[in-house]
């Protein structure tokens, strides 16, 4: 379904004229002076530029939605303030750096989930082994100690073992 809205969306900016050369030049200064048929003129004229930017980072780890999205608020980022140089220039240089952004936001995303899955997964191998050694199960604090993380590490890493318990039933500990 996601890719479908975006070939709607594409169909749809494909029926919109590009802005010229001189329409990019003029409507920056009008637009921010306060008309508003030169704000959206500008806006929708701009469209299939910033998808072109998206597409730079097409198979980058995002949707190209969500590229497309980044590179929609540069475009409006540039039009609401002037950081001089020519327009174009300016919703480039925001493009790139939100998605730049955004794909370091979603690697340190991952990286964190890995490290919890991880973690979890070393709590329930140490909590098994404790269980065979004790004969029971072992307490947070035991747990703790053998991890040599504190009781409230240990209880964060059960609750997000509890929480994924209750979204896919087939985990266990």
């Amino acid at each position: 379904m996601h890719d479908d809205v975006y070939q709607m969306y594409l169909e749809e900016v494909k029926r919109i004229p590009i802005c010229t050369p001189e329409e990019e030049q003029g409507l920056p200064g009008l637009a921010r002076a306060g008309d508003q048929a030169a704000r959206q003129r500008l806006l929708e004229g701009m469209l299939y530029y910033v998808i072109e930017l998206a597409g730079e980072y097409k198979n980058s780890g995002l949707a190209m939605g969500d590229l497309v999205q980044e590179a929609n608020l540069a475009l409006l980022l540039a039009l609401d303030e002037d950081r001089g140089g020519a327009f174009r220039e300016q919703v480039r240089i925001l493009a790139d750096g939100r998605i730049q952004e955004a794909l370091r936001l979603q690697k340190q995303e991952k990286q964190a989930e890995e490290e919890i899955a991880a973690r979890v997964n070393v709590l329930k191998d140490i909590s098994k082994m404790m269980a065979d050694e004790l004969g029971r199960e072992a307490t947070v604090e035991e747990l703790a100690e053998k991890m040599k993380m504190s009781v409230e590490e240990i209880k964060e890493i059960m609750k997000v073992t509890l929480d994924a318990m209750s979204v896919e039933p087939s985990i266990g500990f």
